[in-house]
């Protein structure tokens, strides 16, 4: 082979080697908040003795075959064992409801059911019984991808989700985008700050000592820019979960996560 068909046999192997990079999906560089964490709390989360939040998804399981309300039904009445029900339910929701025009999230779900089949009251925002209720169906999807619906009926809401996630607020006048896009990995006090996908909850905080909804951490961020937070279930927290959901889509669900 001569020297100038060499050099073009090399030059058509450059080019062919740059068109398949071009052409490489890009790197998914989303991360969990898992893996800010140190390597003692990580472990606490992946070993189901030591994580806290399976105490609340214990309690979960007592109250979903429990009989409730004056149609003396379980949540297990109409859905029989949770473990193949559920699969899959916690990583869609919000969900749009079409009685009401409107997503749900799950815990909102869960009451709906609970008032509507049961003919039970609703349980109250962020109690022991509703957080509990919330892991154990949670815990049923765990592993499976985050999927947020395809469903054109939400599109709206989840704008307004960006919108809000993007809106400076309070008298600090930082938005959610800020910290979580601008200042991933970085360190705000002793805390990493990190990319703020929701795909452990409900989570055990160890700050908290306790189970606690997305809203509630939504709502401790709000308060953190001194901003007033929005009241549990309102529209606005929901429209912001269903932005953060499909911003995690396809990212596997970790509840009951544990986070400092």
């Amino acid at each position: 082979m001569t020297r100038i068909a060499c050099l073009l046999s090399l030059l058509a192997f450059v080019l062919a080697g740059l068109a398949g990079a071009q052409t490489a999906p890009p790197k998914d560089s989303r991360r969990s908040g898992y893996d800010f964490m140190g390597a003692s709390t990580q472990a606490m989360q992946k070993d189901d003795t030591l994580n806290p939040g399976m105490l609340w998804v214990k309690e979960g399981e007592v109250l979903w075959n429990q009989p409730a309300g004056a149609s003396g039904k379980a949540c297990a009445s109409c859905h029989a064992s949770a473990q193949s029900s559920m699969r899959g339910v916690a990583a869609r929701y919000p969900a749009f409801d079409t009685t009401l025009g409107r997503p749900l999230a799950l815990s909102q779900r869960i009451n709906q059911c609970r008032q509507q089949h049961q003919q039970a009251a609703p349980l109250r925002a962020e109690s022991q019984e509703l957080l509990s209720l919330e892991s154990f169906v949670a815990l049923q999807s765990r592993g499976l991808p985050m999927a947020p619906p395809d469903d054109a009926r939400l599109a709206p809401f989840r704008q307004r989700g960006e919108q809000l996630f993007t809106q400076r607020i309070g008298q600090l006048n930082l938005s959610c985008a800020q910290c979580h896009d601008g200042l991933a990995g970085g360190r705000l006090a002793s805390s990493v700050i990190p990319q703020a996908h929701p795909t452990g909850y409900p989570v055990y905080r160890l700050e908290w000592q306790a189970m606690g909804s997305l809203q509630r951490r939504l709502r401790g961020c709000m308060s953190g820019v001194r901003a007033e937070p929005f009241a549990y279930g309102a529209q606005e927290l929901v429209e912001l979960e269903l932005y953060l959901n499909a911003r995690a889509k396809g990212m596997p669900l970790e509840s009951p996560g544990v986070r400092p």
